[in-house]
């Protein structure tokens, strides 16, 4: 059974979603940005319901926090329907948004759809490379015994390379790709991205080698 992770504060909206997607689905309850933050660390769901309007941290920073850490789907309820609201939400990474108040036939297909998309998506992108797999929900790697969690630069940086395993890439190429902004020689961020990815790989299958600096030209997957 597919598991979503429902973060409201209100306790009557909590009960109304359990009971009309319980039978589908396993609900996990949070009231709190920090309660959903800590449960989401002890099992990750296939979806995220999240309410914008939380005490102490905001649905809006939870959001962002979330998806330094995954690619989960997260569906926001607001209350909220400007055109610049909506732009916001999409850009800082929600895969959909409702406003409330909703019908529960619309958000039981909004739901549908993003698990339907994500599993989609799953099934065509396996990322993989000698020894070494990439789990994109997570931002991490695994040796098969083992799992390593990367910052989210790091792991687009490491998508990048074994997404196009004999291509040599500029370091301008590899900024504008994983940044999504102009390269101005800043040799200092790349380089330290680099020798991190370098250093949590060998940790991870010492006895292959990963990425190859080209001399004069750039990276490639060795």
């Amino acid at each position: 059974m597919k598991s979503i992770l429902v973060v409201e504060d209100n306790d009557e909206m909590q009960q109304l979603l359990k009971k009309v997607l319980g039978n589908h689905y396993c609900i996990i309850t949070a009231y709190s940005g920090t309660e959903a933050l800590l449960l989401f660390k002890q099992k990750i769901p296939d979806l995220i319901l999240l309410d914008r309007m939380l005490p102490g941290m905001s649905g809006d920073d939870v959001l962002n926090e979330l998806r330094e850490k995954t690619k989960t789907p997260i569906i926001i309820l607001t209350a909220l329907n400007t055109r610049t609201d909506v732009a916001k939400l999409l850009l800082a990474g929600a895969n959909d948004y409702i406003v409330k108040p909703f019908d529960i036939e619309e958000l039981q297909a909004r739901i549908k759809v993003q698990l339907r998309d994500h599993l989609d998506n799953d099934k065509q992108k396996v990322f993989q490379y000698k020894n070494i797999s990439l789990l994109v929900d997570t931002f991490s790697i695994s040796n098969g015994t083992e799992t390593k969690s990367l910052k989210k630069k790091e792991f687009e940086i490491l998508q990048t390379l074994f997404t196009h395993q004999k291509k040599v890439f500029t370091k301008d190429q590899l900024y504008r790709l994983v940044w999504n902004a102009e390269y101005f020689d800043d040799d200092n961020t790349m380089n330290v991205h680099l020798s991190n990815l370098r250093k949590i790989l060998e940790q991870m299958d010492p006895e292959n080698n990963y990425i190859e600096t080209v001399w004069g030209i750039g990276v490639k997957l060795a």
